[in-house]
């Protein structure tokens, strides 16, 4: 870890003469392993985080499939982005049992509710707002091992599953516990012999520490806001797993670099995070030189979540690694106009 640190300092001691966002005099060379990550499944597609969704990615041709975890209060690990059902996606039906106190369940946290009345709310009841290209697909929240099944009938080789812990560092009580919750998923992605095959990234960088202390092989990615890391403020952030980022001058990537097991960073890629390039408010967040430095440091970089074109170009030309997009579908059409290598589309046999 040392070793990356110094390579890290060492990177921006180079550099340090040259504007931060200085754009490549020549055209960059292209990647041949570009990672096309499709977010949430691809939710400007399909409803997110649905089994029809990753399908259709998978069909397609991408990289990685995103995806986020919650765990039920019985341990059940279900794919959902949100800690607390939300009536924008979903909607009550019936009680898991006549009398169910608990119920309805809409706007009820994951962690205080048993898998079975999770499985009674109905999700994509509705187009998603701000996706007028997103199919509707309607059904329960699905369970992780659910993914992993529907994924082995196409019998692909090279998907992999980038699976977010998604601990709620800032309010622990609206999510399952982080030791629980980091074992249960590692326990699902362990039984459907899926190890080799993830990443395991969070925002909440002691759930990447207590999974690294589960498995040191796993490949970690640290996710981040900005916000998050609290620069110039007292003490360290709840999200950081005990790590101040003042310790390190404010600096995302040595502060990542120090965890064990980090093998990438993934920061929004700029601000307001639904902006993009062009927009008068709008800055970049990642910079050709934090590509740089984290190359040197022998990390990737793969900014979310990015479905503008134009910024998507701009990032490449930075030379990040890859890419998590709502849009799987423009980033291949970006890809191939760059003559880079797009990933394999599988067909169910």
């Amino acid at each position: 870890m040392k070793k990356i640190l110094a390579a890290v300092a060492a990177s921006a001691a180079l550099l340090s003469g040259l504007p931060a966002d200085a754009a490549p005099s020549h055209p960059m060379p292209q990647k041949t392993q570009y990672d096309l990550q499709a977010h949430r499944g691809g939710l400007g597609l399909t409803t997110e985080e649905t089994l029809e969704g990753f399908a259709k990615a998978i069909e397609m041709g991408v990289s990685t499939l995103e995806l986020d975890t919650q765990i039920t209060e019985d341990g059940y690990v279900v794919v959902t982005h949100d800690r607390q059902i939300s009536p924008t996606k979903c909607r009550d039906t019936q009680p898991a049992f006549e009398g169910d106190p608990e119920f309805p369940y809409v706007r009820k946290y994951i962690t205080n509710l048993t898998l079975s009345p999770v499985k009674t709310v109905e999700c994509g009841y509705q187009q998603l707002p701000g996706h007028p290209d997103q199919e509707v697909v309607t059904g329960p929240m699905i369970e992780l091992e659910d993914l992993f099944a529907m994924t082995a009938k196409y019998r692909t080789k090279t998907i992999r599953f980038n699976i977010e812990t998604k601990v709620e560092a800032g309010a622990a009580h609206e999510t399952a516990p982080r030791e629980l919750f980091v074992r249960r998923v590692y326990e699902e992605i362990a039984a459907a012999g899926q190890l080799r095959n993830v990443t395991i990234q969070s925002f909440d960088w002691g759930a990447l520490k207590e999974m690294h202390r589960l498995d040191a092989s796993l490949p970690l990615v640290a996710l981040t806001n900005r916000d998050f890391l609290q620069v110039g403020q007292a003490g360290a952030s709840p999200w950081l797993g005990g790590i101040d980022a003042d310790d390190f001058d404010g600096d995302l990537l040595r502060a990542a670099a120090s965890i064990d097991g980090v093998t990438a960073i993934s920061p929004v890629h700029g601000f307001p995070q639904n902006g993009k390039i062009g927009d008068a408010d709008y800055e970049f967040y990642v910079s050709k030189q934090m590509v740089d430095d984290a190359h040197a440091a022998g990390l990737r970089v793969i900014p979310w979540t990015v479905d503008d074109v134009a910024t998507a170009r701009a990032l490449m030309d930075m030379g990040v690694d890859g890419i998590i997009t709502d849009r799987p579908d423009h980033m291949r059409d970006l890809m191939a106009e760059r003559g880079m290598r797009l990933p394999k589309a599988y067909t169910l046999r």
